[in-house]
């Protein structure tokens, strides 16, 4: 249970005392019933609440897909780059979502793809956890062409786990289990179970190439929705998100 104007001053009705006018001159039902009193209490399981005839849906959480551009980081802080909330409506943007909606598993300032947003800290925690082996599978396009030979030999050694060089204050590490299926000799789809560091760009580099495009295609059973251009985001689906949980 929560009060009321608590509830709507996250919704981003605006202050507390604002919402204490709006109570007063607006009709506000709960469950058919007026209130006027801001700390009456609302169960956004079970209640309903209308303002004027207007349906309110307090979201208990949200899911999010984008497909991230490059250039926009993964950050709320503000600065000279464009971060990726930037690119989210000012729906988006109530002191409710500004404190709980956060990023599921960062993406590089040049990498695309599938990014998830959601105010759900247990899937959160599920998806990055360590321990839940959650797969992520990336689009790579490399420098230069490998040879039948090599990729062969790459393939070995992402699945037997290859070893991984210190980068910047990073230290070394060697890689859980990784497979990789070969598209063209300078292309490959690459899925791993941790979220290392620079991890892809930095596997790649182990065995003598360069990452020069990635792009992050899916998220454990979730696939980035091919429709989403660049920048755009949509809501999970029901049957998206329960192949997340």
């Amino acid at each position: 249970m929560e009060r009321i104007d608590k509830l709507l001053a996250h919704e981003g009705y605006g202050s507390r005392k604002e919402i204490r006018k709006i109570l007063h001159k607006c009709e506000v039902l709960i469950n058919g019933t007026r209130v006027t009193d801001p700390g009456s209490q609302f169960d956004v399981d079970k209640d309903t609440l209308t303002i004027d005839g207007e349906p309110i849906d307090f979201h208990k959480h949200i899911y999010l897909m984008m497909n991230k551009p490059q250039d926009a980081v993964c950050s709320t802080k503000e600065g000279e780059k464009q971060t990726v909330f930037d690119l989210l409506d000012d729906s988006l943007r109530t002191p409710y979502f500004i404190e709980k909606l956060h990023i599921i598993g960062r993406l590089d300032i040049d990498t695309e793809g599938l990014l998830l947003f959601t105010t759900d800290g247990e899937l959160t925690h599920r998806l990055i956890s360590p321990k839940t082996h959650v797969s992520k599978t990336y689009y790579c396009e490399l420098e230069h062409e490998e040879t039948e030979e090599h990729q062969k030999e790459i393939t070995r050694q992402f699945e037997e786990g290859i070893a991984i060089e210190p980068e910047h204050n990073e230290a070394g590490f060697t890689a859980q289990p990784a497979y990789i299926k070969w598209q063209f000799p300078d292309k490959a789809l690459l899925t791993i179970y941790e979220g290392k560091y620079h991890q892809v760009k930095r596997m790649f580099a182990a065995v003598g190439n360069k990452i020069i495009f990635l792009k992050r295609t899916s998220i454990g059973q979730l696939a980035l929705d091919n429709d989403l251009d660049l920048g755009k985001y949509r809501e999970l689906s029901k049957e998206e998100l329960n192949l997340l949980k």
